[in-house]
């Protein structure tokens, strides 16, 4: 199933990558009901739609980037990414404790090496400002609050990497992007073997992100651009 999967993608995997891909799976299992990480704990399912899914997205990760994960969860998509391209340097940023603790131990048993932030994207955002070549987000939120939350912290000429099912939401983006100081440049869309539709949204940041973004208080979900 493994193969089939990775075949289907044309992703390709050494040894070593599926091994720690396999400690990965097998402590998502034993840990997801002590943090409520995930409804997928099925191991070919979690290869398919949270493995590979990440991976989708390494082809348009510059070579030895600085990437940020905003929203990170269980890890996906920076985790993924980081195993099958090691060149990435990847920052886990999540604001429950659990999760980065989750990531973080995690990583200690798969011998990869990140930074684990414990921050709610607002504040991580304050200090963080252009510091970034690549943000990805992957069910996190609307696109619109999505973009909010990230594209503050990349450089200009990064890119913010946003994971859908779709291009519906880039329409209603658009004044989100115009306001961040980000362009709408590419989309890829894929299809997992499963039949899933996975679509990999591409913002180019061209000009800096006014201070004000992302706002506290939890106003880009309250009031989103």
């Amino acid at each position: 199933m493994k193969q089939y999967i990775f075949e289907q993608t044309k992703l390709q995997l050494m040894e070593e990558m599926c091994k720690q891909l396999d400690v990965y799976c097998e402590f998502l299992a034993s840990e997801n009901q002590k943090y409520n990480l995930t409804a997928i704990t099925e191991p070919s399912q979690v290869w398919e739609k949270h493995f590979a899914d990440s991976m989708l997205g390494a082809p348009f990760v510059p070579q030895n980037a600085t990437l940020c994960d905003v929203g990170s969860g269980a890890g996906f998509p920076a985790l993924p990414l980081k195993i099958l391209r090691p060149d990435i340097d990847v920052t886990l940023v999540d604001s429950l404790e659990k999760r980065i603790n989750f990531t973080s131990t995690l990583c200690q048993k798969m011998g990869v090496v990140g930074t684990f932030i414990h921050s709610r994207a607002e504040d991580f955002a304050k200090t963080h400002s252009q510091q970034f070549d690549v943000a990805t987000a992957r069910a996190v939120a609307p696109l619109n609050i999505l973009l909010e939350y990230t594209a503050q912290i990349v450089k200009i000429g990064g890119i913010v990497l946003a994971y859908k099912t779709d291009l519906q939401e880039v329409d209603l983006a658009k004044h989100a992007s115009d306001v961040l100081g980000l362009k709408f440049v590419a989309h890829h869309n894929f299809t997992l073997p499963s039949g899933a539709s996975r679509c990999l949204l591409v913002y180019k940041k061209v000009r800096s992100t006014p201070k004000q973004f992302p706002r506290g208080q939890n106003k880009p979900r309250k009031m989103p651009l």
